[in-house]
């Protein structure tokens, strides 16, 4: 059969799809969505029926697998979008973006801090932040543990004393 003359008979089946389609929607316009995607298909794939099987029960497959896929996609979508006529603050934590203003100025306050570091200290500290092992940064800056401990404690302290206003 081609696909002309399979479009005539599944057309003939179009009341009773429509029927059948308001079972699954409850509603008109998207019973008639369901009926004419159903017939896209049935004619896109007219070369998978095989002749002589029933063509309104092949039919009303591909509506039940159609209607099934739509409503996961749908039902996919709603868990990702939320529609709410109240946008609370934590809806829009969510949404909004952030001022990276405030989070500039502080980065550029410890680089000066860090900066106003004597070296001995700084490296030692940077070193330490980075994850190095106070036995690595000894070995690496040839002082014993000791005042590698030391210089990290005084960059600490600088720090804080130049950072004092963000606490």
């Amino acid at each position: 059969m081609d696909q002309h003359e399979f479009t005539i008979a599944i057309s003939s089946h179009e009341k009773q799809l429509m029927s059948h389609a308001l079972k699954f929607t409850k509603d008109e316009d998207d019973a008639k969505d369901l009926v004419q995607e159903t017939l896209i298909k049935g004619v896109r794939f007219c070369d998978k029926f095989d002749r002589g099987t029933n063509l309104k029960g092949w039919l009303f497959v591909i509506m039940k697998n159609t209607f099934i896929n739509d409503f996961n996609k749908n039902s996919r979508k709603k868990e990702v979008i939320t529609v709410e006529e109240d946008l609370t603050s934590a809806h829009l934590v969510k949404s909004a973006t952030r001022n990276g203003g405030e989070q500039t100025f502080a980065m550029q306050d410890i680089g000066k801090a860090m900066n106003s570091l004597k070296d001995e200290y700084r490296i030692p500290f940077q070193r330490y932040f980075e994850g190095y092992k106070y036995e690595e940064i000894a070995v690496e800056m040839n002082i014993p543990i000791g005042t590698v401990k030391t210089h990290i404690h005084q960059a600490r302290l600088g720090l804080k004393k130049y950072l004092k206003i963000y606490r």
